[in-house]
């Protein structure tokens, strides 16, 4: 509509039974916009809900974990990175633990079998001090 003075354009808002939304208040003039501010409000929220920020999530191990506990921390895993999320296995040693780390690799490796093509590798298995650590992403989708 081109440049309009603030009072004609609430007058015009108010008529046609919508809200005057300032869209670009830096502008000089500032640009507003005649629309109804709530379903404005609502289509971004929408729209924010629909692209999912990537986050790391972190599963933690001990060496000595039973076999369903591990089934259930990988099943945990394997929903996150459905869901499209970083996935951290860390594994902790402590005390003597520390000298056997073969067999944190060898359960990641078990880890990575199981997961096959739904993950890739970010970060391979690494020892940090008394953790080991790797990194998964998921991978490609699978129909």
């Amino acid at each position: 509509m081109g440049i309009v003075p603030t009072d004609e354009a609430m007058k015009l808002a108010r008529n046609a039974g919508l809200d005057l939304v300032e869209v670009a208040p830096n502008e000089r003039p500032p640009v507003c916009r005649i629309m109804d501010y709530g379903k404005f409000k609502y289509s971004q929220k929408k729209r924010k809900q629909k692209s999912h920020e990537q986050k790391l999530k972190e599963v933690r191990f001990r060496p000595d974990i039973g076999d369903n506990d591990r089934n259930i921390k990988l099943n945990k895993a394997i929903e996150f990175l459905d869901k499209g999320d970083k996935v951290q296995f860390t594994m902790l040693f402590r005390g003597r633990e520390r000298f056997h780390q073969d067999l944190g690799y060898e359960m990641f490796k078990g880890f990575l079998d199981q997961l096959g093509d739904k993950v890739k590798v970010e970060r391979p298995p690494r020892s940090e001090g008394r953790r080991l650590i790797m990194v998964l992403a998921p991978g490609r989708k699978l129909p």
